[in-house]
């Protein structure tokens, strides 16, 4: 799955557009590597997302094409 349809479906980021934006200004990470918002995210992945002075860890525990609202905070566990 795309990195910005997962911060998407996941509920990190709340639109697609913005986790788009947030990666084409190499604000988010995966594997301590700078994402483009094309990067397939799998399983285990650490994504880090640094919006002003705050930075965010996550670890992605399941990859699902859709999710409810309660099923999206299993996906990932923040660290």
């Amino acid at each position: 799955m795309r990195l910005d349809k997962y911060l998407k479906v996941s509920r990190i980021i709340k639109r697609r557009t913005v986790a788009n934006e947030a990666c084409d200004a190499k604000h988010v990470s995966v594997n301590g590597k700078t994402a483009r918002a094309s990067r397939q995210v799998k399983v285990g992945d650490i994504i880090e997302i640094q919006m002003g002075s705050r930075l965010t860890k996550y670890e992605v525990l399941s990859v699902n094409e859709y999710a409810k609202k309660e099923e999206a905070a299993d996906m990932y566990k923040q660290l």
